[in-house]
């Protein structure tokens, strides 16, 4: 089934846990209320687009066809058009434009491109949609991995793909809950007798651009912690307890800090 037909039921997922963890109040108004927002970032934009570009790389080698550097250039350009221009809804960040992000996104694609090995690993999936349960939570946990590889050795890759503003530490990497349960759908998915590698692929877009691949594994235990912490979001969302954390550092940026101020004000319920 397709990701978009998953998200039309009621779910569970990785981004959705980690709203409510960092702020019950994103969670309510995003994901409950449904509140509209007034636009949307040109980095949250870019990422999707660089998403799109990375996808159809890997489904051309899925084929036998490797694209050229030109291959990559044409296709960000033409989905970065098809999704930013002439919209008045982007709220780029200072000093950014339409045209800066497109030289950015394929400055950026050329590191990658130049850095990326080159292997010969059997692609298994591309955005590949799950959904599987976890006791105590009537709703399935859903998502899409984005790359399921198999090296040599029989190992399972399973990678996502990010674009980030400054590189990632190995805390945050090994602490990651998406990569946890990325492990358990694919273990739900049928690799649970495999051996199982989780990676970022990371562009970074620092004044001078970087490529990373994280690498990481989690154990029972891991999956266990996941386990308890999806169950005591679900109960908290269960009992509508939506604790606002106005002390978080995605506060200056979040698009539903007006309505945020008016709820903790007492202007809104």
């Amino acid at each position: 089934m397709e990701l978009s037909s998953l998200r039309k039921k009621p779910h569970l997922s990785a981004s959705a846990i980690g709203d409510y963890v960092e702020c019950g109040l994103l969670y309510k108004f995003g994901r409950i209320d449904k509140l509209k927002i007034d636009g949307k970032s040109d980095a949250l934009e870019f990422g999707s687009v660089i998403h799109k570009v990375l996808e159809e790389y890997y489904r051309e080698k899925m084929v036998g066809t490797k694209m050229s550097i030109k291959d990559i250039h044409e296709s960000f350009e033409t989905n970065w058009h098809k999704a930013a221009k002439d919209r008045d809804d982007i709220q780029y960040t200072k000093g950014r434009t339409f045209k800066s992000v497109l030289m950015e996104g394929k400055d950026l694609l050329t590191v990658w491109f130049n850095k990326l090995p080159d292997d010969n690993f059997n692609i298994l999936g591309i955005e590949e949609a799950f959904s599987f349960t976890l006791p105590g939570i009537s709703h399935p946990i859903i998502g899409a991995m984005d790359l399921i590889e198999e090296d040599d050795a029989g190992t399972i890759i399973i990678t996502d793909f990010k674009t980030s503003s400054r590189a990632y530490s190995a805390d945050e990497v090994d602490n990651n809950q998406q990569l946890t349960i990325y492990q358990m759908a694919g273990k739900a998915k049928g690799f649970s007798d495999f051996e199982i590698l989780l990676k970022f692929d990371c562009l970074i877009k620092t004044k001078t651009p970087k490529f990373e691949q994280y690498y990481s594994i989690r154990t029972d235990t891991d999956e266990t912690r996941m386990v308890r912490k999806a169950q005591a979001v679900w109960r908290g969302i269960k009992q509508g307890v939506f604790v606002p954390n106005d002390t978080s550092w995605k506060c200056n940026n979040c698009f539903y800090k007006k309505p945020c101020d008016d709820w903790l004000e007492g202007r809104i319920s």
